[in-house]
């Protein structure tokens, strides 16, 4: 079997990118961000891109840097939060939007990999993210239907990887990362550590190697804090 390690991010990413192409981008909040393939996709100048992801960063991290490069032509995500670029960029036009909630998101992607075009939830109705979708009513209740999230590349973080794409994630980073491995046509991994064949126990792992294509290990591995709160130690 050919390796599925490749030398550098640019390497891993060599021959898959195109102009308006859709990518899912993992991550949660700061959590699981492939900060390593994202500066590539900026250095590629790829332009018109529809990127699936949870969030779009931060001031100058994650997808922020496509945001500010104007490489991104719409976003379907669930949160915003406090990425003023994402915010502006919206606002004024520029960038197309479409607002998913959090679990509605996830499950989209999950259908996607699991080739359930559509399904039914009542997140979501009677507000502005039902407009425009079929509802249905089961046992008196409406619900709304979501169609499935599919990409031409999914860009995911894990902790660990072995060779042969199996992949171990740490807490939030498995929110999103390992259902977009399973809904792309070209699935490639930043891990923190490539581990040998057979180190992982096959009991902990959270992604099967068949859904993972490339494999590189990740170059940066800044762990953000999005917000900090802190008090005063009470004294006396």
């Amino acid at each position: 079997m050919a390796s599925k390690i490749y030398e550098s991010p640019a390497a891993a990413l060599d021959g898959l990118l195109f102009d308006g192409m859709t990518i899912m981008s993992g991550g949660f909040g700061l959590t699981g961000n492939p900060e390593s393939l994202i500066p590539e996709i900026r250095a590629a100048g790829v332009r018109g891109l529809i990127v699936i992801s949870n969030n779009a960063g931060a001031d100058g991290f994650g997808l922020w840097m496509l945001l500010q490069s104007r490489q991104i032509a719409k976003m379907i995500s669930s949160y915003i939060g406090d990425n003023k670029l994402f915010e502006a960029q919206y606002l004024s036009g520029e960038l197309e939007l479409e607002l998913s909630p959090q679990g509605t998101l996830a499950e989209r992607i999950r259908a996607g990999g699991a080739g359930i075009p559509a399904f039914y939830t009542r997140t979501g109705v009677g507000t502005v993210v039902a407009k425009g979708k079929p509802v249905e009513t089961f046992d008196g209740e409406v619900y709304v239907r979501e169609n499935w999230l599919k990409a031409d590349l999914a860009i995911i973080k894990a902790w660990r990887a072995d060779p042969a794409g199996n992949l171990m994630f740490r807490k939030t980073a498995r929110n999103f990362n390992p259902v977009m491995a399973t809904a792309a046509t070209v699935t490639v991994v930043e891990a923190e550590e490539i581990v040998a064949e057979g180190d992982l126990d096959p009991d902990h792992i959270h992604t099967p190697g068949i859904y993972v294509h490339r494999i590189v290990r990740s170059t940066v591995n800044e762990k953000r804090i999005e917000n900090r709160t802190v008090r005063q130690r009470a004294t006396g």
